[in-house]
């Protein structure tokens, strides 16, 4: 598979297909600010903060974690890839919820396991979580 293509996907929580979707695939052949750059190019984004206080996502450059968000005759789509030294998982969600709740299950992993500093109150899985620790990280301006 190419590190960026166009494919059929099932959406996770609904299970249509979607016949013609970019799907980012592996990419062993630079780093993961190469990675970060490439797919700027085709509509992607690096999640690099969430939760109430900002807690970091994955472990830039080696962990990332992506969204996108797009539309096809239905409706919205909104896109989640998880990058790991190279190796991605693409997946799409026909509702923001379920992509916020594949974020905070990446964040969550990040978490739990010491790749990312987030809440010192982890509970025992990602589903247990207030809902402060589900949403994007939205800065208070004064």
């Amino acid at each position: 598979m190419s590190a960026v293509s166009t494919q059929a996907v099932t959406t996770a929580d609904t299970a249509e297909t979607i016949p013609a979707a970019v799907v980012l695939g592996d990419y062993h052949v630079n780093d993961g600010w190469d990675w970060m750059d490439l797919i700027g190019q085709h509509g992607w984004a690096p999640v690099n903060v969430w939760g109430c206080d900002g807690w970091d996502v994955g472990q830039w450059p080696y962990v990332i974690v992506a969204v996108t968000r797009t539309t096809d005759n239905t409706g919205e789509l909104f896109g989640v890839a998880s990058y790991c030294e190279g190796d991605v998982k693409t997946t799409y969600y026909r509702t923001q919820a379920r992509q916020w709740d594949a974020i905070t299950e990446e964040a969550f992993a990040s978490w739990k396991c010491g790749q990312a500093t987030g809440p010192a109150d982890l509970p025992l899985a990602a589903a247990e979580l207030p809902s402060r620790y589900r949403t994007p990280y939205a800065p208070a301006f004064a």
